[in-house]
């Protein structure tokens, strides 16, 4: 008989918790054992719609972690959080999924590297563009050489602001008083489009670069007046066979889950002998290859349920004593980490930024 995997999610300050949250109410060999937030009403919503009890809901993440007893724990804390709260769930002995991104910074990444490290137990940082069968798809392709090396990747992505969407990507509207009080708009606690959307392109843009060394970054932001945060950044990164652009935007004309914007968002990754483009949530992707100089539509790869979502994936990794891997291991997205904290130097410092090589971490 299957053991069934008793999961916790602590702290809603992303609204990706509900979907997280949704995907284990959903799995079979899986339960929420309980949820925990400071503040009660960001609770209600996951109450309702999974029907946990009252004894499972805490304001206290000792009491809920002591009393349930999960195999593994959730956490959805604002960015510059990350590793605060990896710290402090580390020392139950339990395995930790982190929703994107990683942290605010380098130094604090190592220090939920080493929190995990120090246990045994696995670190692993969810990307929701990972389970896009568009994205998986042109990575298949690119491993099996259909356009040859890879030399560039173009990226943009984002969407209308953080506050147009809760869980489940319900739209919303949200007011000026949302915007002041949120997160998302203070720099201290690590809000921002750059620090928001960023992540997701230089960590999927490290796996799909394999083994190709990032050597400079050159990053602009735009910071509209009146904010303490940018919603537009541009970077471009220089490997060693030529240069690659991610750029963010909260200001999208639409969002891309609803009605893909001009941009569109998703990637282009042109290579020796062709080009792929893989755009968020659509179910082909445009390949131009020699053989077809006018470009082709094909269907994107059906994804088997354990590459459904982050949730079958971590509880089949953790079942069968495996690492995650790709976007997922920490040590790729340490390398995006390193892209990220040179963008906001360069941003800040106006000017390149130098990769330099590294011996060792933690």
């Amino acid at each position: 008989m299957s053991k069934t995997w008793k999961v916790a999610g602590i702290n809603f300050d992303h609204m990706h918790m509900g979907d997280l949250l949704r995907m284990v109410h959903e799995h079979p060999n899986a339960e929420i054992s309980g949820i925990c937030d400071e503040q009660v009403s960001r609770m209600e919503a996951s109450v309702e719609n999974f029907g946990i009890p009252e004894n499972r809901v805490f304001t206290d993440y000792k009491a809920c972690i002591e009393q349930t007893e999960p195999d593994f724990v959730i956490l959805c804390p604002a960015t510059a959080e990350h590793g605060d709260w990896t710290e402090k769930v580390a020392p139950y002995g339990i395995d930790v999924l982190v929703e994107k991104p990683f942290a605010a910074s380098l130094a604090e990444a190592d220090r939920m590297i080493a929190a995990l490290q120090a246990t045994g137990k696995q670190l692993a940082i969810n990307w929701p563009m990972r389970w896009h069968s568009s994205h998986v798809t042109a990575h298949r392709l690119l491993n099996e050489g259909l356009v040859g090396k890879l030399t560039e990747v173009h990226y943009y992505d984002g969407n209308r602001g953080p506050l147009y969407h809760l869980a489940d990507q319900v739209e919303v509207n949200p007011t000026k008083e949302d915007k002041d009080g949120s997160w998302f708009y203070k720099k201290d606690r690590g809000g921002g489009s750059l620090l928001d959307y960023l992540g997701y392109g230089v960590t999927l843009g490290t796996w799909y670069h394999g083994d190709n060394k990032p050597l400079e970054v050159t990053t602009v932001t735009d910071m509209p007046n009146g904010l303490e945060v940018d919603e537009h950044s541009v970077t471009i990164v220089r490997y060693d066979v030529g240069l690659s652009k991610y750029e963010t935007r909260w200001g999208t004309f639409t969002d891309p889950w609803i009605h893909q914007p001009q941009p569109k968002c998703g990637f282009v990754l042109k290579g020796t002998q062709g080009t792929i483009s893989s755009y968020d949530g659509e179910s082909t992707i445009r390949v131009q290859t020699e053989d077809f100089l006018e470009g082709r539509d094909l269907p994107t790869d059906d994804l088997s349920k354990t590459f459904e979502n982050p949730i079958q994936y971590f509880i089949h990794c953790l079942e069968n004593d495996q690492l995650v891997e790709g976007p997922l291991d920490p040590m790729v997205c340490r390398i995006g980490q390193r892209l990220v904290d040179a963008a906001i130097q360069s941003a800040e410092e106006k000017h390149p930024i130098a990769l330099e090589d590294e011996q060792h971490h933690c």
